[in-house]
């Protein structure tokens, strides 16, 4: 494959990406398409564009829209702006029965934005999504990487006071 100037992919990027393409056959390198997303979205501040998915594509030699299908099918993948702590709130059935939706509530009330909004000063951002597979635990968040269960709107206030 021919070196291209990407936006993107390059250096460390390009590197990491081709980690995940050494791990299939010579011939399957789309194969690599969801973790080349995720990557391309994590040094992109947290969201995808058009143009970032078309390079992925170009990079991994697939057809654009076989991209699309992907990053808009998962919801891990954004498509405009997040918030640099970005709140996930599952509120599937578990979530749902022990409050989730109040603790949806209280966040938008407590961060003045809307789920899939933004705080102005870019701090935060609310997702609501359908499970984090921690039903034990519910009502349940992910911020970051890290989950956060049994939560209350008290467990709430500490950690979103916790994160810089």
């Amino acid at each position: 494959m021919s070196e291209k100037n990407y936006q993107v992919i390059k250096g460390d990027v390009k590197a990491r990406i081709d980690r995940w393409i050494s791990q299939y056959p010579a011939d399957q390198r789309q194969s690599a398409v969801m973790p080349a997303l995720r990557i391309v979205q994590e040094v992109n501040g947290g969201y995808l564009t058009r143009e970032l998915m078309d390079e992925v594509a170009d990079y991994l030699g697939m057809a654009p829209m076989a991209v699309y299908e992907v990053a808009t099918f998962y919801s891990m993948y954004e498509h405009k702006p997040v918030g640099k702590h970005k709140i996930c709130m599952c509120t599937n059935i578990s979530c749902m029965l022990r409050d989730a939706d109040d603790l949806v509530e209280y966040l938008k009330e407590k961060l003045g934005v809307d789920v899939g909004e933004v705080t102005p000063d870019g701090r935060f951002s609310i997702k609501k999504v359908e499970c984090l597979g921690a039903c034990g635990e519910a009502p349940v968040a992910m911020i970051g990487k890290e989950y956060y269960g049994n939560l209350t709107r008290e467990r709430l206030d500490e950690l979103l006071d916790s994160l810089e």
